[in-house]
């Protein structure tokens, strides 16, 4: 299993209506697996604040953090999602050994 299949099971368990876990790797320098976007809709951030919703993320990632260089969190409630409709776009790298 991958680390991309890796993050989206480890989220299954904050029972997502919406789930993508994209690699943007190929987008900085740091090498294969090592930069993420989530975008993740589920009740259980139905009351909570940006904090306390990526405090949650981060709970049911445990020990795959450690692995992950960058991870861009997009979370979202039924609603907020709705109005929304998507995440926004990932920059592009600002790094100094960014590859042209």
């Amino acid at each position: 299993m991958n680390m991309r299949e890796q993050l989206q099971a480890a989220l299954q368990t904050l029972q997502p209506e919406h789930l993508e876990v994209l690699d943007e790797s190929h987008m900085h320098s740091r090498g294969l697996e090592t930069h993420y976007k989530v975008v993740l809709v589920a009740p259980v951030f139905v009351g909570l604040g940006a904090v306390k919703r990526h405090q949650r993320v981060y709970a049911c990632l445990g020990e795959l953090m450690g692995q992950v260089h960058a991870l861009a969190l997009h979370t979202y409630t039924g609603e907020e999602w709705l109005a929304q409709g998507a995440a926004p776009a990932s920059p592009t790298c600002s790094g100094a050994s960014k590859q042209a």
